[in-house]
This record gives structure tokens, C-alpha cells and sequence, in this order.
């Protein structure tokens, strides 16, 4: 009841307040023409920690920017072109087969509960799936920001348990942003530990690594 009410106050805001773009704050609109230009996915596939990780954007410039309004300032009037960004890459993950099961990384509770949302759950709805909430915290794991990728990895080693999964379930694992694969790795553990069988991940957004940068 709290969170429909609090996507209800969100939803009135947006209505009430002036619309500014999410990432330049360009008036009068809520993605000015160039910045949503920004949003229009070129998916690229990379292996991070030996799982498939499919990656509609990356993570910097203008869609850093409107990823973060989402998440963190309440524009769910960007929803629908992060969407659409996430449905491209579900798509290449699902590479045509049907009746995979769409498993979200789960969100802090207290965050969702301040938010008035699941980002990724609703994310996943804005494409026109149906979130399968299999992943849940067995323990609270560190801020991950300041971590290493060894320490990352250590910090969520054992921190997610998968209830529900059928043997031999076919899932994509899905989230928001990937930066080293450390809780999609973690998400494919529990996964495959509970019998399903992981053909990959989606997500809306990859950090650029270093190598990327430097070209190698």
C-alpha cells in the first residue's frame, strides 16, 4: 500500500512540476531531442566473469545522467525510453527463444520503499515482461562503490539465494547497470545452485572498462 501510494505522489509531481530534461535540464521536456538520442541502444555483448552480459548503452555521458534521474531523483518519465533500451537487449540475450524466464537483480527493500518503486522489476514491465522474482538477499552486502573487482566479488560472495527455480529453468539474469559482473556473477551462483541454468544477462547499461577506453 505505501509503495502505490508513493508511485501515485510521483506520478501527481510529474504532472504538477515544470518537465526539464533528465540529463541537460533543457525546459519544457522531460528528454530534450539530443539526450534521447543518447538512449538509442547499441547492444554490445561482453563476458564478464564467464557469464554473457548483453548491454543496451553504456554507462556514461547523457545516459549515465538519465539512468541516474531514474534511479535516484524519481523521473520515471524516462521510463519508457530505458525500456525500450532494455527490450534490445533482452532481445539479443533471448537470441529467439521463447520461454526464457526474465530474473531481476533484486534492489534494497529501503530503497524501492523510498523510491515507490522496483527499478529494474519496472523497467522490465516498461518492456513488456514479466519480472520473475526468483533472487533475494540472504545477507546485506557492503556499499559496493569504493570496492576493488577482487573485493567486489568478496563482498557479495554468498550474499543472494534463489527460491522458486524449477530444475532446468531457463533464465536471463537481468539489472540496471553493470560496472565489474561481480552481482550478476553472484546472481548466476545462486541461480545455478538452485538448478537453473543461466543463458545470460541483460542489463540497461555497462561502465566502460579501461580497455574499452584505451581501445584494447
Amino acid at each position: 500500500m505505501r509503495d502505490r501510494i508513493a508511485r501515485a505522489a510521483a506520478a501527481a509531481l510529474a504532472l504538477v512540476l515544470p518537465a526539464s530534461c533528465a540529463s541537460c535540464a533543457a525546459p519544457g521536456v522531460a528528454l530534450c531531442a539530443a539526450c534521447r538520442a543518447a538512449l538509442e541502444p547499441r547492444v554490445e555483448t561482453v563476458d564478464l566473469d564467464g557469464l554473457r552480459v548483453h548491454a543496451a548503452l553504456r554507462f556514461e555521458g547523457s545516459a549515465a545522467r538519465i539512468v541516474r534521474a531514474y534511479k535516484e531523483e524519481g523521473r520515471t518519465d524516462v521510463r519508457r525510453p530505458l525500456s525500450a533500451a532494455l527490450g534490445s537487449a533482452l532481445a539479443v540475450a533471448a537470441a529467439g527463444e521463447r520461454g526464457l524466464l526474465a530474473v531481476p537483480v533484486p534492489g534494497g527493500a529501503a530503497r524501492a520503499r523510498r523510491r515507490g518503486y522496483r527499478v529494474v522489476e519496472e523497467l522490465l514491465r516498461g518492456a513488456g515482461v514479466r519480472p520473475d522474482r526468483m533472487l533475494v538477499w540472504s545477507r546485506r552486502a557492503a556499499d559496493q562503490r569504493e570496492l576493488t573487482r577482487e573485493q567486489r566479488r568478496e563482498n557479495l560472495r554468498g550474499a543472494l539465494m534463489a527460491r522458486g527455480a524449477d530444475p532446468g529453468a531457463r533464465v536471463v539474469i537481468v539489472d540496471d547497470i553493470a560496472t565489474t559482473g561481480a552481482t550478476l556473477a553472484e546472481a548466476c551462483r545462486a541461480l545455478t545452485a538452485a538448478g537453473a541454468e543461466v543463458v545470460g544477462a541483460a542489463v540497461v547499461a555497462r561502465t566502460p572498462l579501461r580497455s574499452d577506453v584505451n581501445g584494447r
